[in-house]
């Protein structure tokens, strides 16, 4: 079986398992990082396992490696938190420095554009590794950033995502992946509930602080 293929058809589009389950995978992580639950991470790395399938069988080489990246990176919020939660006080959330934020910008910006230039250069050579090689890469390098930040419980990490779910969904409904469009639409509307619950316990934070 080509599970990278397998599912079934809704109002004539394709839907595949992989797509839909990796994706409700997704969900249920931005549902649990706003808990600041430690379930996020593995969830996460499960749905980056399949949006992985999804992504090789649509050839949409950005998300696929974005996907790979997640997986590394799950683990690697995984150990931040749980080291995180056994110090003093638990994880605590916050806003970003103004270095941390110029980083942040940096990483994106430089990352985006070296990014976009190696899919440019591979797909010269005939190799055809994306047909959209800067959105690809934006939305390759701006999860990236968006979870390393996460991992540090930055707040700007919400905000990340916004900006990477403006390029992912007209990206995904043209490539055919009409869960992955319907659920960075979603997304939306979670990262600002997501964001408004961070802020609010930041804020509550500073308030027991300054008491």
């Amino acid at each position: 079986m080509n599970w990278a293929h397998a599912g079934f058809d809704l109002l004539g589009q394709r839907v595949t398992w992989a797509d839909l389950i990796g994706n409700i995978a997704a969900l249920a992580t931005v549902v649990l990082a706003t808990r600041r639950s430690m379930w996020t991470w593995p969830v996460q790395l499960t749905g980056a396992v399949l949006l992985f399938i999804a992504s090789i069988g649509a050839h949409i080489t950005g998300n696929a490696l974005k996907q790979v990246l997640f997986g590394g990176l799950a683990i690697y919020g995984w150990l931040r938190w749980r080291r995180g939660m056994r110090e003093e006080g638990g994880l605590a959330v916050r806003p970003a420095t103004t270095r941390e934020r110029s980083a942040l910008v940096g990483m994106m910006v430089a990352g985006t554009a070296v990014v976009a230039l190696i899919f440019g250069w591979l797909n010269s050579l005939g190799l055809n590794v994306s047909w959209a090689p800067w959105p690809d890469a934006y939305i390759f390098v701006g999860s990236a950033v968006a979870t390393f930040a996460q991992g540090k419980a930055l707040l700007e990490f919400w905000w990340i995502y916004v900006l990477v779910d403006v390029v992912g969904v007209p990206l995904a409904f043209s490539s055919g992946l009409v869960v992955s469009g319907t659920v960075y639409g979603i997304f939306f509307v979670m990262v600002l509930v997501g964001f408004r619950s961070w802020l609010k316990e930041y804020r509550s934070s500073r308030e027991v602080v300054a008491s």
